[in-house]
């Protein structure tokens, strides 16, 4: 399977975007005709929140299938895009013949080309709780930790973020509290969670972002690889966070997120157990000394 979010699982982005007299209003899922809701069926409105997130650039027919239909739903998707782009058309006045929002790309796709305006999201602090262990094997429980700690440690990496330590996200493994609350607690803008699925030397991490104020989704995304490319995995998630809140990477940490490479699933296994355990090691013994400290 690809990366890519399901139907279920996808996300626009945060805010509201205005093009010509029209508004989308991502956060209501509605779109907006100078101050009038518009009646819009879900497919059209999706297929227009995917190209708004990617103004000016070609959204190929193959990517709208992936991010609308789920994989496993059997239609023809010939007919289901060109339908939704239709009534998307009929929705916003527009033509494939001289187009003012929507240009058609014969046997590619399209793409958005009317100049937007949108309520930009800015964050700089976030911190990513612990990845919950889907299979419900203790055993696999190392597993789960061992990439929460990797995607702080590469988050961590971005200057313009401040990310929580894996020391006080990991307080946090199990409690149920409002995200509200939790992010006041840590002093941060976001919240990342997210879920880890092992099943043999498959590896799938669904991860979304959450607006801690608003306590809204902002995005999530859903992504399977072979565990010998669970380094790329990161990256791949580390950077779509950061575009998402807005972050603007230096050329030196888009080149240290790529430099990624396959990995020995065995070895790879053995590092973050080692990780985990010399991690619980370590706070034992730091609760232990405190103890003796405190009794004298």
């Amino acid at each position: 399977m690809r990366g890519g979010a399901l139907l279920e699982e996808f996300r626009p982005s945060r805010g509201t975007v205005r093009f010509g007299i029209f508004e989308l209003d991502a956060d209501a899922g509605e779109l907006r005709k100078q101050g009038t809701r518009m009646k819009l069926q879900e497919q059209p409105l999706q297929m227009l929140q995917v190209l708004l997130q990617r103004p000016g650039e070609v959204v190929t027919r193959e990517e709208l299938q992936q991010k609308i239909w789920p994989s496993d739903t059997f239609v023809d998707f010939d007919h289901g895009i060109n339908n939704a782009i239709k009534r998307l058309r009929e929705a916003l006045g527009d033509t494939a013949e001289t187009p003012r929002y929507v240009e058609p790309l014969p046997r590619r796709g399209y793409r958005f080309i009317e100049k937007i305006e949108c309520e930009a999201l800015r964050m700089r602090s976030l911190a990513v709780l612990p990845l919950e262990n889907l299979s419900h094997d203790p055993q696999q429980e190392y597993f789960a930790e061992g990439l929460t700690e990797a995607l702080i440690t590469t988050l961590a990496k971005i200057g313009e973020l401040r990310v929580i330590s894996r020391t006080s996200a990991m307080l946090y493994k199990g409690v149920r509290k409002p995200l509200r609350e939790i992010a006041k607690e840590l002093e941060v803008d976001a919240i990342v969670e997210g879920t880890v699925l092992r099943v043999g030397h498959r590896v799938r991490i669904t991860a979304q972002l959450i607006d801690a104020a608003k306590e809204t989704h902002l995005w999530a995304e859903s992504y399977e690889r072979h565990l010998r490319d669970v380094l790329h995995l990161q990256a791949e998630v580390a950077e779509a966070i950061a575009s998402q809140v807005h972050v603007k990477l230096t050329p030196q940490e888009r080149a240290h997120l790529a430099q990624t490479h396959p990995v020995h699933p065995e070895a790879y296994e053995a590092y973050l157990n080692g990780v985990i355990i010399g991690y619980g090691a370590a706070v034992r013994n730091y609760r232990k000394l405190s103890s003796i400290s405190s009794e004298r």
